[in-house]
């Protein structure tokens, strides 16, 4: 199981730029087709978007990290076993 762990946390990290690279490409290309009545409002509409997405890819990317580095390899199963450092 921990070995799936990491290696999913290969396939998120791999996944998080390609998602911010996909939204960034897909906006250029929404944008660049828009007419001009309507380029404010695709505009607004991607630049939303992307404020949303981002953080949830950074937050994907950071997950990703910690599964590689074996973060997740013992959780613990009571409360009695956490630690504050």
């Amino acid at each position: 199981m921990n070995a799936l762990k990491k290696y999913l946390g290969i396939i998120w990290m791999l996944l998080s730029p390609a998602i911010v690279g996909f939204l960034f490409w897909q906006a250029a290309e929404k944008i660049g087709k828009a007419s001009e009545a309507t380029k404010a409002n695709i505009t607004l509409q991607w630049s939303i978007i992307l404020i949303i997405f981002l953080p949830i890819c950074i937050g994907l990317f950071i997950f990703g990290y910690y599964a590689f580095k074996n973060a997740y390899d013992h959780l613990p199963e009571s409360s009695a076993e956490i630690t504050d450092y």
